[in-house]
């Protein structure tokens, strides 16, 4: 099968209490929301380090950071969207609108 189409078929929306255990193993990698998740994975699968060394050079996917995982500690059932590509898992966070008040 092609990794485009496999990888394809593995995207899903997750909530962060799943997300959990993969940041304690600093597994997880942010990919702003302009990037297609898709795209990203399929590089990463391809070891396409071109693409993937200029993404983390232009601050395009990175590791969160300490504030970021508290604030997402806060509230375990934020929504991301999410693809694993082994020994990573990337994620896009959804938009949540604010609660009215």
């Amino acid at each position: 099968m092609e990794i485009r189409t496999e990888l394809a078929g593995m995207i899903d929306e997750v909530e962060w209490k799943w997300l959990i255990p993969h940041a304690k193993r600093n597994a997880i990698v942010v990919v702003i929301k302009e990037l297609d998740l898709l795209d990203v994975g399929v590089a990463i699968a391809n070891d396409n380090v071109t693409s993937v060394q200029h993404w983390i050079g232009e601050q395009l996917i990175y590791k969160p950071s300490t504030t970021q995982l508290a604030s997402w500690n806060q509230d375990t059932s934020r929504k991301f969207t999410a693809l694993i590509v082994q020994p990573y898992v990337l994620v896009q966070e959804k938009y949540q609108p604010p609660i009215a008040q």
